[in-house]
Protein backbone atom coordinates (compact mmCIF):
# COMPACT_ATOMS: atom_id res chain seq x y z
CA UNK A 1 0.00 0.00 0.00
CA UNK A 2 1.59 3.37 -0.83
CA UNK A 3 1.24 6.32 1.33
CA UNK A 4 0.71 9.67 -0.12
CA UNK A 5 1.39 12.56 1.95
CA UNK A 6 0.79 16.30 0.51
CA UNK A 7 1.61 19.21 1.85
CA UNK A 8 -0.71 21.79 0.44
CA UNK A 9 -4.16 21.61 -1.28
CA UNK A 10 -2.93 21.85 -4.39
CA UNK A 11 -0.57 18.86 -4.03
CA UNK A 12 -3.43 16.74 -3.00
CA UNK A 13 -5.77 18.01 -5.52
CA UNK A 14 -2.99 16.48 -7.84
CA UNK A 15 -2.14 13.53 -5.67
CA UNK A 16 -6.05 12.42 -6.01
CA UNK A 17 -5.79 12.96 -9.88
CA UNK A 18 -3.08 10.37 -10.19
CA UNK A 19 -4.07 7.99 -8.00
CA UNK A 20 -7.88 8.28 -8.25
CA UNK A 21 -8.08 5.04 -6.27
CA UNK A 22 -6.52 6.38 -3.22
CA UNK A 23 -8.10 6.70 0.20
CA UNK A 24 -8.02 9.75 2.00
CA UNK A 25 -7.25 9.71 5.49
CA UNK A 26 -7.43 12.89 8.52
CA UNK A 27 -8.46 11.69 11.46
CA UNK A 28 -8.60 7.96 10.45
CA UNK A 29 -11.11 7.05 12.74
CA UNK A 30 -13.08 5.59 10.56
CA UNK A 31 -10.49 4.25 7.79
CA UNK A 32 -7.94 2.67 10.66
CA UNK A 33 -10.94 0.62 12.10
CA UNK A 34 -11.66 -0.41 8.42
CA UNK A 35 -8.18 -0.98 7.89
CA UNK A 36 -7.55 -3.20 11.13
CA UNK A 37 -10.54 -5.55 10.68
CA UNK A 38 -9.31 -5.95 6.85
CA UNK A 39 -12.72 -4.12 5.74
CA UNK A 40 -11.28 -2.31 2.99
CA UNK A 41 -7.50 -2.16 1.56
CA UNK A 42 -7.26 0.62 -0.67
CA UNK A 43 -3.72 0.79 -3.08
CA UNK A 44 -3.13 4.27 -1.51
CA UNK A 45 -3.95 6.08 1.80
CA UNK A 46 -3.77 10.13 1.28
CA UNK A 47 -3.02 11.72 4.11
CA UNK A 48 -4.44 15.00 4.50
CA UNK A 49 -2.90 16.27 7.61
CA UNK A 50 -0.31 18.31 6.22
CA UNK A 51 -3.04 20.41 4.17
CA UNK A 52 -3.96 22.71 6.97
CA UNK A 53 -6.46 24.74 5.30
CA UNK A 54 -8.86 21.94 5.94
CA UNK A 55 -9.06 22.62 9.72
CA UNK A 56 -9.69 26.98 9.27
CA UNK A 57 -13.32 28.17 8.97
CA UNK A 58 -14.67 31.67 8.52
CA UNK A 59 -17.67 33.39 6.93
CA UNK A 60 -18.68 34.19 4.09
CA UNK A 61 -19.96 37.71 2.61
CA UNK A 62 -23.68 35.85 1.94
CA UNK A 63 -23.15 35.36 6.60
CA UNK A 64 -22.64 31.68 6.03
CA UNK A 65 -19.81 29.60 8.14
CA UNK A 66 -16.86 27.93 5.30
CA UNK A 67 -15.64 25.10 7.47
CA UNK A 68 -12.95 23.17 6.49
CA UNK A 69 -13.57 19.40 6.39
CA UNK A 70 -11.09 18.48 8.56
CA UNK A 71 -12.09 20.79 11.67
CA UNK A 72 -12.39 18.30 14.23
CA UNK A 73 -16.05 17.81 16.38
CA UNK A 74 -14.42 18.93 19.72
CA UNK A 75 -13.59 22.22 17.85
CA UNK A 76 -17.27 22.74 16.52
CA UNK A 77 -18.54 22.24 20.14
CA UNK A 78 -15.86 24.68 21.98
CA UNK A 79 -16.01 27.74 18.97
CA UNK A 80 -18.99 26.98 17.21
CA UNK A 81 -21.54 25.72 18.79
CA UNK A 82 -23.50 28.99 19.60
CA UNK A 83 -23.90 29.66 16.07
CA UNK A 84 -24.58 25.65 15.35
CA UNK A 85 -26.15 24.11 18.03
CA UNK A 86 -28.11 21.18 16.70
CA UNK A 87 -24.39 20.36 14.82
CA UNK A 88 -22.86 20.84 17.85
CA UNK A 89 -25.10 18.46 19.91
CA UNK A 90 -24.80 15.95 17.87
CA UNK A 91 -21.22 16.46 17.56
CA UNK A 92 -21.24 16.03 21.74
CA UNK A 93 -22.38 12.51 20.76
CA UNK A 94 -19.20 10.96 18.34
CA UNK A 95 -17.19 8.67 20.54
CA UNK A 96 -14.82 9.58 22.99
CA UNK A 97 -13.25 12.51 23.57
CA UNK A 98 -10.17 11.55 21.63
CA UNK A 99 -12.41 10.55 18.34
CA UNK A 100 -13.76 14.19 18.97
CA UNK A 101 -10.52 15.56 18.60
CA UNK A 102 -9.58 13.70 15.92
CA UNK A 103 -13.09 13.39 14.10
CA UNK A 104 -14.20 15.45 11.96
CA UNK A 105 -17.53 16.00 9.71
CA UNK A 106 -15.59 15.96 6.27
CA UNK A 107 -14.55 12.41 7.31
CA UNK A 108 -18.18 11.84 7.90
CA UNK A 109 -19.10 12.61 4.95
CA UNK A 110 -16.73 10.88 2.98
CA UNK A 111 -17.59 7.36 4.81
CA UNK A 112 -21.36 8.23 4.15
CA UNK A 113 -22.57 6.23 6.55
CA UNK A 114 -26.22 6.46 7.28
CA UNK A 115 -25.51 6.53 10.79
CA UNK A 116 -23.19 9.40 10.34
CA UNK A 117 -24.36 11.69 13.40
CA UNK A 118 -23.74 14.80 11.94
CA UNK A 119 -25.56 14.07 8.66
CA UNK A 120 -29.02 14.77 10.15
CA UNK A 121 -28.51 18.66 11.77
CA UNK A 122 -26.88 19.16 7.82
CA UNK A 123 -29.72 18.07 6.16
CA UNK A 124 -31.89 19.94 8.85
CA UNK A 125 -29.43 23.66 8.33
CA UNK A 126 -29.23 23.47 4.85
CA UNK A 127 -25.94 22.69 4.64
CA UNK A 128 -23.66 22.42 0.70
CA UNK A 129 -20.46 20.57 0.54
CA UNK A 130 -17.82 22.19 -1.44
CA UNK A 131 -15.56 19.46 -3.13
CA UNK A 132 -12.67 19.72 -5.80
CA UNK A 133 -10.84 18.43 -8.31
CA UNK A 134 -7.88 19.32 -10.26
CA UNK A 135 -9.08 19.07 -13.66
CA UNK A 136 -12.79 20.43 -13.11
CA UNK A 137 -12.38 22.65 -9.93
CA UNK A 138 -14.90 23.40 -7.06
CA UNK A 139 -18.56 22.30 -7.12
CA UNK A 140 -21.08 23.05 -4.83
CA UNK A 141 -23.59 19.74 -3.65
CA UNK A 142 -26.16 20.25 -1.59
CA UNK A 143 -26.61 17.77 1.39
CA UNK A 144 -29.41 16.47 0.18
CA UNK A 145 -27.68 15.74 -2.99
CA UNK A 146 -24.66 14.34 -1.77
CA UNK A 147 -25.87 10.67 0.01
CA UNK A 148 -26.61 8.33 -2.73
CA UNK A 149 -26.40 5.07 -1.05
CA UNK A 150 -25.15 3.03 1.85
CA UNK A 151 -21.34 4.16 1.93
CA UNK A 152 -21.87 6.05 -1.03
CA UNK A 153 -21.80 9.68 -1.90
CA UNK A 154 -21.75 11.75 -4.99
CA UNK A 155 -17.54 12.42 -5.14
CA UNK A 156 -16.29 11.53 -8.90
CA UNK A 157 -12.90 9.80 -8.24
CA UNK A 158 -10.48 12.56 -8.63
CA UNK A 159 -12.46 14.82 -6.03
CA UNK A 160 -11.74 15.65 -2.38
CA UNK A 161 -14.09 17.07 0.24
CA UNK A 162 -12.54 20.64 0.87
CA UNK A 163 -15.35 22.44 3.18
CA UNK A 164 -19.15 22.58 4.02
CA UNK A 165 -21.47 25.46 4.16
CA UNK A 166 -24.01 26.04 6.92
CA UNK A 167 -25.95 29.65 7.97
CA UNK A 168 -25.88 29.76 11.98
CA UNK A 169 -28.75 29.34 13.14
CA UNK A 170 -31.74 31.98 12.92
CA UNK A 171 -34.04 29.95 15.53
CA UNK A 172 -33.91 26.33 17.47
CA UNK A 173 -32.01 23.46 16.88
CA UNK A 174 -32.22 20.27 18.47
CA UNK A 175 -30.66 16.91 18.08
CA UNK A 176 -31.44 13.15 19.89
CA UNK A 177 -30.35 9.82 19.14
CA UNK A 178 -31.08 6.46 19.85
CA UNK A 179 -28.45 3.45 20.67
CA UNK A 180 -27.78 0.68 23.40
CA UNK A 181 -25.96 3.28 25.66
CA UNK A 182 -25.44 6.94 25.87
CA UNK A 183 -22.21 7.53 25.01
CA UNK A 184 -19.24 5.74 22.29
CA UNK A 185 -22.19 4.47 20.51
CA UNK A 186 -23.30 3.96 16.53
CA UNK A 187 -26.88 5.50 16.21
CA UNK A 188 -30.10 2.76 16.07
CA UNK A 189 -31.57 6.05 14.69
CA UNK A 190 -31.07 9.85 14.99
CA UNK A 191 -33.00 13.04 13.93
CA UNK A 192 -32.68 16.27 14.14
CA UNK A 193 -34.47 19.69 14.11
CA UNK A 194 -33.90 23.30 12.80
CA UNK A 195 -36.32 26.56 12.99
CA UNK A 196 -35.99 28.74 10.32
CA UNK A 197 -38.06 31.04 11.59
CA UNK A 198 -37.21 34.21 9.05
CA UNK A 199 -38.46 31.48 6.60
CA UNK A 200 -41.32 30.42 8.68
CA UNK A 201 -40.51 26.37 8.00
CA UNK A 202 -38.83 23.85 9.53
CA UNK A 203 -35.88 21.69 8.82
CA UNK A 204 -35.03 17.91 9.37
CA UNK A 205 -33.07 15.49 9.06
CA UNK A 206 -33.06 11.30 9.63
CA UNK A 207 -30.35 9.39 10.80
CA UNK A 208 -29.92 5.47 10.23
CA UNK A 209 -33.32 4.80 9.24
CA UNK A 210 -33.19 4.41 5.54
CA UNK A 211 -29.98 4.02 2.81
CA UNK A 212 -28.79 7.45 3.30
CA UNK A 213 -29.74 9.94 5.71
CA UNK A 214 -32.81 11.97 4.38
CA UNK A 215 -35.12 14.98 5.30
CA UNK A 216 -38.81 14.27 6.74
CA UNK A 217 -40.40 16.73 3.72
CA UNK A 218 -43.65 15.99 4.30
CA UNK A 219 -43.07 16.46 7.75
CA UNK A 220 -41.47 19.84 6.92
CA UNK A 221 -44.64 21.17 4.85
CA UNK A 222 -47.23 20.09 7.45
CA UNK A 223 -45.06 22.27 10.19
CA UNK A 224 -44.64 25.05 8.04
CA UNK A 225 -47.99 26.03 8.32
CA UNK A 226 -49.07 24.38 11.60
CA UNK A 227 -46.69 26.37 13.44
CA UNK A 228 -47.52 29.81 15.04
CA UNK A 229 -44.69 31.68 14.07
CA UNK A 230 -46.04 34.93 15.87
CA UNK A 231 -45.48 32.77 19.27
CA UNK A 232 -48.60 33.37 20.41
CA UNK A 233 -49.59 29.68 20.62
CA UNK A 234 -48.00 26.62 21.51
CA UNK A 235 -48.67 24.02 18.94
CA UNK A 236 -51.55 21.11 19.71
CA UNK A 237 -50.75 17.44 20.72
CA UNK A 238 -52.49 16.03 17.66
CA UNK A 239 -49.98 17.99 15.17
CA UNK A 240 -46.87 16.67 17.26
CA UNK A 241 -48.70 13.58 17.25
CA UNK A 242 -49.06 13.99 13.49
CA UNK A 243 -45.51 15.38 12.81
CA UNK A 244 -44.10 12.07 14.78
CA UNK A 245 -46.22 9.90 12.43
CA UNK A 246 -44.86 12.29 9.35
CA UNK A 247 -41.32 12.04 10.18
CA UNK A 248 -41.78 8.17 10.96
CA UNK A 249 -43.00 7.53 7.18
CA UNK A 250 -40.57 9.20 5.88
CA UNK A 251 -38.02 6.29 6.88
CA UNK A 252 -36.85 3.15 5.17
CA UNK A 253 -35.28 1.39 7.99
CA UNK A 254 -34.16 -2.56 8.12
CA UNK A 255 -33.73 -4.74 10.86
CA UNK A 256 -30.44 -5.68 12.11
CA UNK A 257 -28.37 -6.01 14.65
CA UNK A 258 -28.80 -2.65 16.67
CA UNK A 259 -32.27 -2.60 15.90
CA UNK A 260 -36.33 -3.49 14.31
CA UNK A 261 -37.23 -1.36 11.82
CA UNK A 262 -40.26 -0.93 13.51
CA UNK A 263 -38.28 0.11 16.80
CA UNK A 264 -36.62 2.28 14.91
CA UNK A 265 -39.80 4.08 13.11
CA UNK A 266 -41.37 4.57 16.60
CA UNK A 267 -38.14 5.59 17.98
CA UNK A 268 -38.21 8.34 15.48
CA UNK A 269 -41.64 9.48 15.65
CA UNK A 270 -40.99 9.85 19.41
CA UNK A 271 -37.84 12.09 18.88
CA UNK A 272 -39.48 13.71 16.21
CA UNK A 273 -42.11 15.61 18.65
CA UNK A 274 -39.63 15.56 21.45
CA UNK A 275 -37.05 17.75 19.85
CA UNK A 276 -40.35 19.88 17.95
CA UNK A 277 -41.38 20.69 21.67
CA UNK A 278 -38.12 21.66 23.13
CA UNK A 279 -37.36 23.79 19.88
CA UNK A 280 -40.53 25.34 19.73
CA UNK A 281 -40.51 26.08 23.48
CA UNK A 282 -37.12 27.82 23.10
CA UNK A 283 -38.31 30.03 20.39
CA UNK A 284 -41.81 31.05 21.93
CA UNK A 285 -39.36 31.76 24.76
CA UNK A 286 -37.56 34.06 22.95
CA UNK A 287 -40.00 35.50 21.11
CA UNK A 288 -41.89 36.55 24.39
CA UNK A 289 -38.65 37.46 26.34
CA UNK A 290 -37.64 40.08 22.91
CA UNK A 291 -41.11 41.83 22.80
CA UNK A 292 -40.84 42.27 26.69
CA UNK A 293 -37.54 43.97 26.27
CA UNK A 294 -38.89 45.90 23.41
Amino acid sequence: MDFLRPATWADALAAKAEHPDALPIQGGTDVMVELNFDVHRPPALLDLNPVKELATYDTADDGRLRIGAAVPYVRLIDELGDRLPGLAQASRTVGSPQIRNRGSVGGNLGAASPAGDSHPPLLAGDAVIEVESAARGARMIPATEFYLGVKHNALQPDELIRAFWIAPATGAQYFSKIGTRNAMVIAVCSFAIALHPEERRVGTGVGSAAPTPRRATAAEEFLANELDWDGRTPFSVSAAQRFGELVKEAASPIDDVRGTADYRKHALSVMARRTLTWAWNDYRANRIAGKEAS
